[in-house]
């Protein structure tokens, strides 16, 4: 059993401090592009406009949330998403961007750690969700190909 825990803390240990093991890439072309990404995003969801939304969009679409995954096959598949979602939060007005923070990039992807808060048409904060958002270039154009959150 010791053997084994150690032979575990050899391989973290050689993960962490190894070279090759170092998998972070930055590429600010491709940040500055998944962050204009996400602002057109959040622009389309709280102008509730589907097909702006799914100009954001990568297809298929996967979305990781409330113990299950969804996935969007192709745009258009989904045309009451957001009266589904407003329908499911009430008292929704807006959402907004807390906190984004690129943790991998590279070329073709980023990865983005992010938070969003859901507001009230007052400006309370109805609540704050982590998700991570995974961006990729296709077919010459960024897009989300992936989310998920700890948002029902």
């Amino acid at each position: 059993m010791r053997r084994q825990r150690m032979g575990i803390l050899a391989a973290i240990l050689f993960l962490t401090v190894h070279p090759a093991s170092l998998a972070l890439v930055s590429d600010t072309r491709a940040e500055a592009s998944a962050m204009r990404v996400l602002d057109d995003f959040m622009a389309a969801f709280n102008a509730r406009d589907v097909q702006a939304l799914e100009k954001t969009f990568h297809f298929p679409h996967y979305r990781i949330a409330s113990g299950s995954v969804s996935v969007l096959g192709e745009a258009g598949s989904r045309p009451d998403a957001i009266e589904r979602f407003i329908a499911a939060t009430p008292g929704w007005h807006h959402s907004a961007w807390e906190r984004r923070k690129v943790i991998h990039a590279g070329a073709g992807k980023v990865h983005i750690d992010t938070r969003f808060i859901r507001y009230r048409a007052d400006g309370s904060v109805i609540a704050r969700f982590d998700s991570l958002y995974i961006v990729t270039h296709q077919d010459g154009r960024w897009g989300v190909k992936a989310r998920s959150s700890f948002a029902p």
